[in-house]
């Protein structure tokens, strides 16, 4: 059986979670080409390695984000979003996330 450390409710099984995708940079949703919109919404980067996704508690509706290797299926950490979002009102990401800053995701 495999274990996810849930932030806010500690170990549980993996049958628990939800994935929801790669932790990405929203695009300025009043300015963004339809391309933009389209490759946030539809489109993963797959990459290979260390990846932040989002994640989702389905017992008690809690969202939080998880450090994963791709390559081995390992979860290096899960923690609350607010550790990156601490202005929820903010789309931007720390640079410590962002694979290349200079790409439009």
């Amino acid at each position: 059986m495999k274990i996810m450390f849930c932030p806010l409710n500690g170990p549980r099984n993996i049958s628990e979670f939800v994935y929801g995708g790669e932790l990405k940079t929203l695009p300025e949703q009043l300015s963004c080409s339809d391309r933009q919109w389209a490759d946030y919404v539809f489109y993963e980067d797959n990459s290979a390695g260390i990846v932040t996704e989002w994640w989702f508690h389905a017992p008690s509706g809690y969202w939080f984000l998880a450090q994963r290797n791709t390559l081995t299926d390992e979860i290096i950490r899960t923690f609350d979003a607010s550790e990156i979002f601490p202005n929820p009102h903010s789309n931007d990401l720390p640079a410590s996330i962002r694979q290349d800053p200079e790409v439009v995701v």
